[in-house]
């Protein structure tokens, strides 16, 4: 399955909403990468096990399994996230792009693939997999907001 989506982390047109920097948004997917607890329900524990320029491997406990997955990125552009398969996770990939078409006009483009098949008999799970990762991706952003509220990255 492929699935890629947009979320809009800057409203220009809300005066309501603080707007997050490229550099606080950035911070914010660096923290999802050295620990994703706050990021993914269910995580009881985020390991780091290899550390170079650019990558982080980790493995990410579930309680029930553990999956180690590959981290890269391209500071202040995108991050990867790719999990390996085993016998309880099936593998997949995330990227994750900063976009700005206009200045201060911030988004996110989360892209997923993974082995599960879209079509057939498999076609409703999909739909719910696609939802489940909107709702995550959402959550993200609102997570990404509270680090940086908190002043999780000092000026």
């Amino acid at each position: 399955m492929k699935f890629e989506h947009l979320i809009e982390v800057n409203d220009l047109n809300n005066p309501l909403q603080d707007p997050l920097t490229r550099e606080e948004l950035w911070f914010g997917l660096l923290c999802r990468a050295e620990d994703a607890r706050a990021f993914l329900p269910g995580l009881e524990a985020c390991h780091i096990v290899e550390r170079s320029d650019g990558l982080l491997v980790r493995d990410l406990d579930f309680g029930s399994a553990v999956i180690r997955d590959r981290v890269t990125f391209d500071a202040l552009q995108w991050i990867r996230f790719e999990s390996e398969a085993n016998a309880d996770h099936a593998g997949g990939s995330l990227t994750i792009s900063i976009e700005e078409p206009e200045p201060g006009a911030l988004f996110l483009r989360f892209r997923y693939h993974t082995t599960l098949p879209e079509g057939g008999e498999d076609a409703r799970y999909a739909e719910f997999v696609r939802s489940a990762y909107h709702q995550s991706d959402v959550d993200t952003v609102r997570v990404i907001r509270m680090i940086a509220e908190s002043g999780g990255l000092a000026q």
